[in-house]
């Protein structure tokens, strides 16, 4: 393990600890999550979104950063990404329920562990099948863009050639592995967790899972370059 390992680290259960030790730092959290939400959807995902990206490329290369690969116009883009989630999550977070209840599937007033789990779980799904594609699809043209820009901060400014981008994606990848297996397997199992928790606590969850959902893809994809 690397000294920049070690510290990252260090970070990591230091920002947790502190958390849960340092008296008013979680209540804290809370208020400034309910008093300004999008702001702070923004900086989760602007910080902990690349970060798992950072990490995937440690993984990958054995550097958490390297030219062209655009720290800071990811992280821009993620905080947005991460407002457009605050956004989603609100929509179907209310709607979903709705939708259930009209179509005979939840029991109007029910509040039991188990009707809270099947609420969850359709959020999920709905989010998933409904938003998620278009997130990973913008996601990838950001992506692509900020690569083919040297990964500069003025590829923000710069108008993107969208049709070149939406050829530029290797569609094999995107709906064979990120789309059809991703989803299902990862994103509608851990969402449906992520609207059991309380909402003040939604958005962070959904950003930490970015950090894990890009150790993993990391880790696939240094298993699928190995020879068979």
């Amino acid at each position: 393990m690397r000294l920049t390992d070690k510290v990252l680290c260090g970070v990591g259960v230091a920002a947790v600890l502190g958390m849960l030790v340092i008296p008013g730092a979680m209540d804290g959290f809370i208020a400034l999550t309910a008093a300004y939400p999008f702001g702070m959807s923004f900086l989760k995902f602007a910080v902990l979104a690349t970060l798992g990206e950072c990490i995937a490329l440690r993984i990958t290369t054995g550097q958490y950063n390297r030219p062209g690969f655009g720290v800071l116009p990811k992280a821009v883009v993620w905080g947005f990404l991460g407002m457009g989630i605050k956004i989603a999550f609100t929509i179907y977070g209310g709607g979903t329920p709705k939708l259930m209840t009209e179509m005979g599937l939840l029991t109007a007033g029910a509040t039991g562990f188990g009707a809270k789990l099947v609420v969850a779980f359709g959020i999920s799904v709905c989010l998933n099948v409904f938003f998620a594609p278009l997130l990973m699809i913008t996601h990838k043209l950001t992506d692509i863009h900020i690569t083919q820009n040297g990964g500069s901060l003025a590829s923000l400014a710069r108008k993107p050639d969208v049709a070149a981008l939406l050829r530029a994606v290797d569609w094999n990848s995107m709906w064979g592995f990120v789309l059809k297996k991703t989803v299902p397997l990862f994103w509608i199992p851990a969402h449906t967790i992520t609207f059991l928790l309380p909402a003040h606590f939604q958005v962070l969850f959904a950003a930490l899972l970015g950090v894990a959902l890009g150790v993993l893809l990391a880790f696939a994809g240094l298993r699928a370059q190995k020879p068979a």
